[in-house]
């Protein structure tokens, strides 16, 4: 196969190992005995998680789940409810205040399955007394544009709502099970979809600390919230949690093991730089091309042929002339400009099969990217300085598009050096 092939593959590869049918059945708790069993989600994939658990559960189960529009699915007995990704609507209100009720009129000998994957946290808004649907919304645009670390984002989500930060499981008197889907760098559960079932240590103080880091300008109720005590989250050590547990089901370290061996059964080495990369997307990419040049011209650290594999979740600080694409073009993109001329080709894209806000997954570059973009009239720094590189690779045919994926583990990125 010829290197887009492989590198398509190999992504394809990595999806199917964050399949969560898998760890769904290694972590299926024991249904209880004279009570209900209630599943509950949130998520790019929760449909797909939903789906998974009716045909591995032996017994009655009933539920409501909440994904992205486009991304449900058909299930038997659990409703699918969808709403906006990745700025929250109406739809995720409704979905919100259903999972709630779901939950709330359950028995200590019931039991709640909890399914958790990225992207909860935009569809789950459930603003506090005194703020609205459209605090949350200004919250969440701030937040995407702010180039903080999806971990700090969350941070200051569970800690402007009713439902994240542990509050949905503190909400039941029933044992909560929740199977997490982690596309969280480091794989803290508790910050996957901000946590409706896992709480953590953070504090409103923590919050806060993001918000002047980041310099976030927020709407004045949302900021006199977190000032005030009713910001504060449930602890992990608060006695209504301690008959619950959690499981990581999937996470980028699996899938980027599984990606690497497709690589060596195809005679490239594979090496796998860290599955938890942070930071501006541009960054991220500079860094990986010096790598990738190194070996190319010098074959050190590695020699080639081979693979650099690395996942995380990369930021991408939008200004006011911010174009179209998501963090995974704009690597690809830095990434062209820091490779042209060598014989290096690279996929970037997101596991769950939408980069940003459009249809693509990512994109494909190679050491003519740069070369074939100015060839059709278009400046390359001039695209990435205006974020624009759903454009760029538009124009060239070049975005690498697979649909809904029904799982999340954030990014993937595969450089192949020759």
């Amino acid at each position: 196969m010829d290197d887009r092939d492989l590198l398509a593959h190999m992504f394809d590869v990595a999806v199917a190992a964050a399949d969560p049918r898998a760890g769904l059945l290694k972590h299926l708790p024991t249904a209880p005995i004279g009570g209900r069993t209630v599943v509950i989600g949130a998520g790019k994939g929760a449909a797909q998680m939903a789906a998974a658990l009716e045909d591995l559960w032996d017994a009655p189960l009933s539920g409501v789940v909440v994904t992205r529009y486009g991304y449900g699915c058909s299930t038997r007995g659990i409703k699918v409810i969808e709403a906006a990704h990745p700025v929250p609507d109406d739809a995720g209100l409704a979905a919100s205040r259903q999972l709630m009720d779901a939950v709330s009129d359950l028995c200590p000998e019931d039991l709640v399955i909890a399914l958790i994957c990225g992207g909860g946290s935009a569809l789950l808004p459930a603003p506090p007394p005194g703020l609205t649907l459209a605090d949350e919304i200004a919250l969440n645009r701030e937040l995407l544009s702010s180039g903080a670390s999806i971990s700090a984002m969350n941070t200051v989500r569970k800690h402007v709502s009713t439902i994240k930060g542990g509050r949905l499981a503190a909400a039941t008197k029933a044992r909560v099970v929740t199977l997490v889907v982690s596309d969280i760098p480091g794989d803290n559960p508790a910050f996957v979809a901000s946590g409706p079932t896992i709480p953590d240590r953070s504090t409103r103080r923590d919050a806060l600390d993001v918000v002047a880091r980041y310099k976030l300008d927020l709407p004045a109720p949302v900021l006199a919230h977190l000032r005030s005590p009713g910001a504060g989250a449930p602890h992990p050590e608060d006695k209504a949690f301690h008959r619950n547990e959690h499981h990581v089901i999937a996470s980028a370290g699996i899938s980027l093991e599984a990606a690497a061996e497709v690589a060596r059964r195809n005679g490239v080495a594979a090496h796998i730089l860290s599955d938890a990369m942070e930071g501006e997307a541009r960054d991220v990419a500079f860094a990986h091309a010096a790598i990738a040049r190194e070996i190319a011209l010098r074959n050190r650290p590695f020699r080639k042929p081979t693979v650099l594999l690395s996942g995380g979740e990369t930021t991408v600080s939008l200004n006011a002339t911010g174009g179209r694409g998501g963090r995974n073009g704009e690597f690809a993109l830095a990434l062209a400009l820091s490779i042209a001329g060598h014989s290096i080709s690279a996929l970037a894209a997101d596991t769950d099969g939408i980069d940003g806000s459009e249809a693509n997954a990512g994109a494909f570059v190679d050491g003519t990217t740069v070369q074939r973009l100015r060839a059709a009239g278009l400046n390359p720094q001039t695209l990435l300085a205006t974020h624009d590189s759903f454009t760029a690779f538009d124009t060239l045919g070049d975005l690498f598009t697979t649909g809904p994926t029904g799982t999340n583990v954030n990014d993937f990125r595969a450089l192949l050096i020759r």
